[in-house]
């Protein structure tokens, strides 16, 4: 299993509680390249962290990989893709990018070097240091 972390504006697109209200959704609107490609290489069950960007800026929850990917029908080029996320859960806290950034063991982390990348593939220990500071078990 990967692990990965999935950037969405809340008071823009969409949100954790949207989300847990629809249960699967299709991650759409992605429209870089470097996104794109990791998108490509989710299998069905890999997990992925719910990340609000924005003002709030920390991750809310988990998702699970439901779909592969396949095309995205707004692209009228057939260059990017979409997978479906279905609700996992909440972390009991969410987990601040400041509290990240604290962590030394997290510095490496893609959201902490790339901060615009909006699809990132999430190591194993830092997807279980995250989920312990979020006050879950992984």
């Amino acid at each position: 299993m990967a692990y990965w972390l999935l950037k969405t504006e809340p008071e823009i697109d969409w949100s954790w509680d949207d989300q847990v209200k629809q249960g699967v959704e299709p991650w759409d609107g992605i429209r870089n390249y470097q996104a794109r490609n990791n998108m490509q290489l989710m299998k069905k069950g890999d997990k992925a962290f719910f990340y609000h960007s924005g003002k709030d800026k920390c991750v809310m929850g988990i998702v699970t990989i439901h779909r592969e990917e396949y095309p995205d029908p707004e692209d009228e080029k057939g260059v990017f893709v979409l997978v479906d996320v279905k609700t996992d859960r909440a972390l009991k806290t969410p987990v601040t990018l400041s509290e990240i950034k604290a962590t030394p063991s997290l510095s490496e982390m893609p959201l902490v070097k790339h901060t615009r990348l909006s699809v990132q593939p999430v190591d194993a220990k830092s997807w279980k240091t995250i989920c312990k500071m979020g006050g879950i078990k992984p």
